[in-house]
């Protein structure tokens, strides 16, 4: 009989746990739900106030969120890929008569496509950082093969 309490006791913490474990949950995510601009629970009666454009906050992530860290991980990948771009501009091209290397866009592609299948997106990452300049919004494989690309620093 003394065995059969001290299993009841167990199953009873058990059960107890599992409750509490259940209620901070449902409590966490009630709260999650309020800050969420498309929850359409009504029952939430205290919906978060909207950021408006000028808000430091305006269009990011909530700070610590996972997605918060995704992004950063995300800008890192792309900055590192930026780099080995421009390494591969110096490794490539030839130094011209203004002291900054060149690069045909058909030349730099033949070579960095084997790297990684972005080569656009990342010239025009690297453009938008000041870090190249050629011609033109876009570059297209084949039609834009003698574009100059120029290294600038």
């Amino acid at each position: 009989m003394e065995e059969d309490k001290g299993q009841g006791a167990k199953a009873t913490s058990g059960v107890g746990d599992l409750r509490k474990s259940w209620q901070t949950w449902a409590e966490d995510h009630i709260e999650y739900q309020r800050k969420n601009p498309f929850s359409s629970d009504d029952r939430l009666a205290a919906k978060a106030a909207h950021t408006h454009r000028g808000d430091p906050s305006y269009g990011r992530p909530p700070e610590g969120s996972r997605t918060e860290q995704r992004g950063k991980d995300a800008h890192s990948h792309v900055g590192k890929e930026v780099e080995e771009l421009c390494s591969i501009i110096r490794k490539t091209g030839e130094v011209g008569e203004d002291g900054h290397v060149s690069v045909t866009f058909g030349q730099l592609f033949e070579t960095y496509v084997t790297i990684s299948n972005k080569v656009v997106g990342i010239l025009l990452r690297a453009r938008k950082h000041g870090l190249v300049h050629f011609e033109g919004e876009m570059l297209w494989q084949g039609k834009d093969d003698d574009v100059v690309i120029t290294l600038l620093q």
